[in-house]
């Protein structure tokens, strides 16, 4: 690493949950520095457009980048700084459909799942960043975590885009991806949780961030 890894905060909103959402947002603000927050719906829902963008609007005006999950209209109807696009089988012609909406206005990311080539491909496209989550449906998350730091090392130490670890689990995953270069670690918290316990699973997750040139 040549930098220490800073947090990504995905908050997950439920539909009608504009008000818990800010105080969720709020707390997590709180709770240490975040370079960034990603707004996405909870599984099986549309994003509540109204929650979205007060969220965005306070995240910018605490300096924090606000991206919106999977749709490049509704990032640039927002005034979003960026969009995330979630894992698919085609993530490189999902980037590009995304980037034909947004130009060179807003920042891109993209979760490549578990393949180097697409990870690749998506960097000479121009993302971003590019991440490597680890989805719901995998059973087996200890070999998918596993997985998952193999693959940010070898990013990090062949490539300059900037890499985002998400779906990372608690303190102690947080800790090892951000030894195996990691520049973002991705902390997912939701409008259904109460405001202590945001602040303390963000900031648990922050303070397990190892700093850059000490090894474990």
């Amino acid at each position: 690493m040549t930098a220490n890894a800073q947090l990504y905060v995905t908050l997950e909103i439920g539909n009608g949950a504009a008000t818990g959402a800010l105080a969720v947002l709020d707390a997590a603000l709180a709770s240490t520095v975040i370079a960034s927050v990603l707004i996405s719906p909870l599984a099986g829902q549309s994003l509540d457009v109204t929650a979205a963008k007060a969220l965005i609007e306070r995240s910018q005006k605490k300096g924090v980048a606000a991206f919106v999950a999977d749709d490049a209209n509704l990032a640039q109807m927002l005034k979003a700084d960026g969009v995330h696009i979630s894992w698919s089988k085609d993530p490189v012609s999902a980037y590009r459909n995304s980037r034909a909406i947004t130009g060179e206005r807003m920042m891109i990311g993209v979760d490549a799942g578990r393949s180097r080539h697409d990870a690749m491909l998506l960097g000479e496209a121009g993302a971003d960043y590019v991440a490597f989550g680890i989805p719901p449906h995998v059973e087996d998350r200890a070999t998918a975590q596993e997985r998952q730091c193999n693959l940010v090392a070898w990013w990090s130490k062949i490539f300059e885009v900037p890499c985002v670890a998400f779906d990372v689990s608690g303190a102690e995953q947080a800790r090892q991806l951000s030894l195996d270069g990691a520049d973002f670690i991705a902390v997912t918290v939701s409008s259904a949780m109460t405001a202590q316990d945001v602040s303390t699973r963000v900031k648990d997750c922050a303070e397990a961030i190892v700093p850059s040139g000490i090894n474990a």
